[in-house]
């Protein structure tokens, strides 16, 4: 179940990076069909086939020559590796379908914020209503901690946006919020600092090397992502350590 819920996986991930490299321009998922942007050549099957065609060949076209980005196998295989991993932390069961659904989001948002820094109004909508449908099933107690956790996640994040004076774009307030009601308020207090911590590292990793300028905007997507990702998998674990500083 595993290794089959894990190809799953690479084939959805295949179907993300198609989602969040066209949508974000306006362009349909379904047409036209996957082409080299260099030659323009349409792709048979054999080089669709998930993170093997990179290997296979050799990270360019066969044709063209132009080297093929990296992130569609990091995609891919990150994807197929978080769903085997759900499927491990918490079974065939309800959360399950949860985990799905945001490492789905996740991943979406990693590839459209990294290379066009746009977080499409689109794909918070579509999992607005694939997390609503979700939480119809929720006990009351999950339900009013999500409708708590997006409230409070949208309140903090427009003082945020005033009081950085738009250092924290509109996408990145709308991804928040809808955090907060899929992972609830703990999930959201511990996705935004943990967040904060790992963006300001990457900020300072990429002045070192020369790849970010002071002031000038970077992708806030990708931390967003690995905290929602570490709230997810471990955050009761992160919470339980952090109270065992007071008793």
């Amino acid at each position: 179940m595993t290794l089959l819920i894990f190809i799953i996986g690479l084939i959805f991930g295949s179907f993300f990076n198609v989602v969040g490299l066209r949508i974000p321009i306006g362009k349909s998922i379904m047409f036209p069909r996957s082409s080299c942007p260099k030659c323009h050549c349409i792709l048979s099957p054999p080089e669709l086939i998930p993170v093997l065609s990179y290997v296979w060949q050799k990270r360019s076209c066969r044709r063209c020559g132009l080297l093929i980005s990296p992130i569609y196998p990091f995609t891919e295989l990150s994807t197929a590796c978080l769903f085997a991993a759900a499927y491990a932390v918490f079974g065939l069961q309800f959360p399950f379908l949860k985990a799905l659904i945001l490492i789905s989001l996740l991943s979406i948002i990693f590839i459209s914020d990294v290379v066009y820094m746009i977080i499409p109004n689109k794909i918070l909508l579509f999992f607005t209503c694939l997390f609503f449908i979700e939480w119809l099933f929720l006990s009351m107690p999950l339900k009013l901690d999500a409708l708590i956790g997006a409230a409070v996640s949208f309140i903090l994040m427009m003082i945020v946006a005033a009081a950085c004076r738009g250092g924290i774009g509109g996408g990145d307030i709308k991804l928040f919020t809808l955090l907060g009601f899929a992972l609830g308020l703990k999930g959201f207090f511990l996705t935004f600092f943990l967040s904060l911590w790992l963006g300001t590292i990457g900020g300072l990793l990429g002045m070192l090397l020369g790849k970010v300028k002071r002031r000038q905007p970077f992708p806030f997507g990708p931390f967003i992502a690995f905290a929602s990702l570490l709230a997810l998998f471990y955050g009761d674990v992160m919470f339980k350590f952090y109270l065992s500083f007071f008793r």
